[in-house]
């Protein structure tokens, strides 16, 4: 089965779900690898770069990542992006403000004429596994910016692919295309494939990976 095949598959899932969620048991989620952030509830994102630095930062993309594709995109759409059937999460602010609603609903759930929209996720998968998430959802890239990236961003994977690139100066460009698209939430860095790829680049010039983490966010992008 292709990547696009399987990302099909998986969305077709996600929406044969999306109207049963108050059903379907909270996944764990393992936060061990992120600092511990005390049991009274925070109001506001501790995980943010400007607050707990770029390393927790990033680890915590990683672990809301798993958090949210377990938890969440069978109500709220893969990558974040939703078919309308529950709120695009997106869009909701990344500051306090947004922080608060935010927390709210991952605590308590949200139920509606007597049916539960949204599970309370707050005892099961804890604090830490909030923030994690909301970090992967505000870092979530505009997808239309994507979309209008998706032809060069192809051409620089297939070159990473076949060995021709120059991975340095593809770097570079990616670097360049990942400052031009934005988040939708008014987060500052979009946790795009362009993004994820210049990192790898920048890394350790492993190339493979980088043109796999190029076609896994064009096929999602599509």
């Amino acid at each position: 089965m292709t990547i696009r095949s399987t990302v099909l598959v998986a969305t077709l899932a996600v929406a044969g779900l999306a109207h049963a969620h108050g059903d379907v048991a909270p996944q764990a989620v393992d936060t061990s690898t992120l600092p511990a952030v005390g049991e009274e509830w925070l109001t506001e994102n501790p995980y943010r770069a400007e607050a707990a630095g770029d390393e927790v930062w990033a680890e915590a993309i990683r672990v809301g990542a798993s958090g949210y594709n377990q938890n969440c995109a069978r109500c709220h759409g893969l990558e974040g992006v939703s078919g309308g059937l529950a709120p695009d999460l997106r869009f909701l602010e990344a500051e306090e403000y947004g922080d608060e609603w935010y927390v709210e609903r991952f605590r308590d759930g949200y139920t509606q004429n007597g049916i539960t929209k949204m599970p309370a996720f707050g005892e099961l998968l804890g604090q830490e596994a909030a923030w994690a998430i909301r970090t992967y959802i505000e870092t979530r890239p505009d997808d239309h910016a994507m979309t209008e990236a998706t032809p060069e961003l192809s051409d620089l994977r297939d070159a990473l692919a076949d060995g021709s690139a120059d991975t340095g100066a593809t770097a570079a460009r990616l670097r360049e295309i990942a400052s031009g698209i934005e988040t939708l939430s008014g987060a500052p860095i979009a946790d795009s494939a362009a993004w994820r790829a210049a990192n790898i680049l920048e890394a350790g010039d492993d190339a493979q990976a980088a043109a796999e983490v190029l076609t896994i966010g064009l096929s999602a992008a599509k």
